[in-house]
């Protein structure tokens, strides 16, 4: 059966796994919001297309083209709002990312995505179709005539941008796309929506002469526009000017693995848990113009921070170049990869390479004496990084650790059964990369462990 193999350690201002932690634990989740939400946007939806229908008369639909024009103007109302639903979930409000995590929030983004942008194209074609039938003339002539007024010129663009983005979303697209030009991509969205919102109150069927409608369709932009702002720049910069972060010391943990030790102000007022993780922006020339998510590898040590990252790409492969008093902006933390999502008494933690670094984190907020079962999955010896650490402190909980190390032909995940007998009374916390959770979350899954203790997140677009 594996075991631990101890390792010398480097002592630095965050290594001492025993040390107590001068920083709060992020507020807990309360899913009770997450279910008022939904309730709400629901509401919303359905309010959203009274007004549409309240807004026609029967002779109008009767008209030339007054069928598509109705049509038209419902799929148009209805796309628009689950865009910006689609906005609401990464606008990072806390109360509902606390519930549903990164990856929840993505899954839950890629599953309305191909709606709204199906709706707006069938807006397109329906309203173009209505308005050549009531002037009595082709489809193609009346789109060039529609496109001669302003408004509607930039909604046009603004609906390029859109299926621009859904193209480039397709998975077969988006596998060879790289993350930074994917997420510069996506950020033209927010514009693409500004683009379409004037066209709307000036033209569309269901605005004009409804001052009510247009009032309320208004207050749900501004609002939309406003969490985005609060919580994607507003909050991050404030965190950032609070907190002051600039790095103190690279060095290396494993092959094209570093930590990054951060030096900071008022620490103990960070709200974090371990397993959360923050999108991180050094400040350099090359490298300010793009966020990334790294865990925390270990609960902050005020005045310090520790991220462990694996370079796979060109922005993590260049961690380890940063230089001592490099700035770094934050934003976060987030996650419901916690201690706080406990269902049971007891948990297995398994991490996968480089998932480790939630895993170590996370360890140290579970209590004195809770019998944790650490697995830690790994290609080779060197690739187990901080696995001293997490040897330590599972034994300081009266736990254990065990070591999967080999190709995935030698070590089979399946052995889970085998190394936590009890594994169906524990909860389960999974990290690493996409398909090593995905297919410990369908084993453990198939051996009895009930979703609601099953927690795992991929931090990946």
């Amino acid at each position: 059966m594996p075991t631990v193999t101890a390792r010398p350690r480097r002592p630095t201002a965050t290594r001492s796994a025993g040390k107590a932690v001068a920083t709060r634990s992020a507020p807990r989740p309360r899913p009770v919001v997450l279910r008022v939400a939904v309730v709400a946007l629901g509401l919303g939806f359905g309010a959203t297309l009274a007004l549409g229908v309240t807004a026609e008369s029967w002779s109008q639909v009767r008209a030339p083209g007054g069928v598509a024009m109705f049509l038209g103007s419902m799929t148009g109302l209805a796309g628009t709002y689950l865009a910006l639903v689609m906005v609401l979930l990464v606008s990072r409000v806390p109360i509902v990312e606390r519930v549903l995590g990164q990856d929840g929030l993505l899954r839950a983004h890629r599953r309305l995505a191909p709606w709204p942008l199906s709706l707006i194209a069938a807006h397109v074609a329906l309203l173009t179709l209505a308005y050549a039938q009531a002037a009595h003339t082709g489809p193609v002539r009346e789109l060039g005539v529609l496109v001669g007024f302003p408004d509607v010129a930039l909604a046009t663009i603004g609906f390029g941008i859109m299926m621009a983005i859904g193209l480039v979303s397709i998975r077969a697209i988006r596998r060879r796309v790289p993350r930074e030009r994917w997420w510069a991509l996506h950020l033209l969205m927010y514009l693409a929506l500004a683009l379409s919102f004037a066209h709307v109150i000036a033209l569309g069927p269901s605005f004009v002469n409804h001052p009510l409608t247009q009032l309320i369709w208004g207050a749900l932009w501004v609002t939309t526009a406003g969490l985005v702002l609060a919580y994607r720049v507003g909050l991050p910069l404030v965190r950032t000017l609070r907190h002051q972060l600039v790095v103190s010391e690279v060095h290396e943990e494993g092959p094209d693995v570093v930590s990054v030790i951060l030096r900071g102000r008022r620490l103990d007022r960070l709200a974090v848990s371990g397993g959360q993780f923050f999108e991180w922006r050094f400040l350099t020339p090359s490298m300010w113009w793009q966020a990334h998510p790294f865990s925390l590898s270990a609960r902050p040590r005020p005045p310090y921070l520790r991220l462990t990252v694996k370079g796979v790409g060109d922005f993590s492969s260049a961690l380890r170049h940063l230089r001592p008093g490099t700035r770094v902006a934050i934003e976060g933390p987030y996650g419901a990869f916690t201690a706080e999502a406990r269902a049971r008494a007891k948990a297995v933690l398994i991490a996968g390479g480089i998932g480790v670094t939630a895993v170590r984190a996370l360890l140290e907020d579970l209590p004195p004496k809770s019998d944790p079962v650490v697995v830690l999955r790994a290609s080779s010896e060197d690739d187990l990084v901080l696995a001293d650490e997490v040897a330590e402190l599972a034994r300081q909980r009266k736990g254990r650790v065990h070591e999967l190390v080999g190709s995935r032909s030698m070590v089979k995940i399946e052995r889970l059964d085998e190394l936590v007998p009890d594994l169906h009374q524990r909860d389960v916390f999974v990290a690493g990369p996409d398909a090593f959770v995905h297919r410990v979350v369908a084993w453990v899954r198939r051996l009895g462990v009930p979703d609601g203790a099953i927690h795992y997140e991929v931090y990946a677009l």
